[in-house]
């Protein structure tokens, strides 16, 4: 089976849903999930500066995280496991400010999510994961922001299970509000 690589606008402008090149045969599979021409074709020029690789584990929720200085856009892709990931429109001028969306990514659907530079990001594990970011601008403590996972006004559906225990970092929990997120970016 050959899978040709594909890219779709979300409802949220400028994020996409990257179906990566794929190529099965006796020997297992081959997986392309980055292409700087293709890419190109649709106006996404930046350079991926660094790869991070996170592994969490069933439960575990990564807030709505972002970089306040020196924004970056990421290409996140779940490689081991399955996540339930939400991005935001954080661009104050944007029609879709405030707005989340959220998609399945797994490593049965190798599905990539590209993230432009405004937008927020987390995800909740359902599977223990490994989840990849290439990001297209170094990390830069100093500028690292979020947004609580569980905002009253941003009002995200985590795809929570009543009786499930959820994982936060200490980080996580103490994060700013949408209002006052807003409030900072007026």
């Amino acid at each position: 089976m050959i899978r040709k690589f594909e890219l779709k606008e979300t409802s949220l402008k400028g994020a996409y849903i990257v179906i990566p090149f794929r190529a099965d045969d006796e020997r297992g599979y081959f997986i392309k999930d980055y292409s700087k021409p293709l890419f190109e074709t649709i106006g996404i020029s930046k350079e991926l500066r660094e790869v991070f690789y996170t592994h969490s584990k069933k439960g575990v929720i990564r807030a709505i995280h972002f970089q306040s200085i020196k924004p970056q856009a990421k290409l996140v892709r779940c490689i081991k496991g399955r996540v339930y990931d939400v991005i935001v429109d954080l661009r104050p001028d944007s029609p879709d400010f405030g707005k989340w969306e959220a998609f399945e990514l797994s490593e049965d659907n190798n599905l990539e999510l590209y993230v432009p530079e405004g937008f927020g990001h987390g995800y909740h594990v359902l599977e223990d994961a490994i989840v990849s970011y290439k990001c297209s601008e170094d990390f830069f403590g100093p500028g690292d922001d979020g947004i609580l996972y569980n905002d009253l006004e941003l009002n995200i559906d985590w795809k929570i299970n009543p009786n499930q225990k959820i994982i936060l970092s200490e980080k996580d929990r103490t994060l700013q509000s949408f209002e006052e997120f807003r409030k900072k970016n007026q």
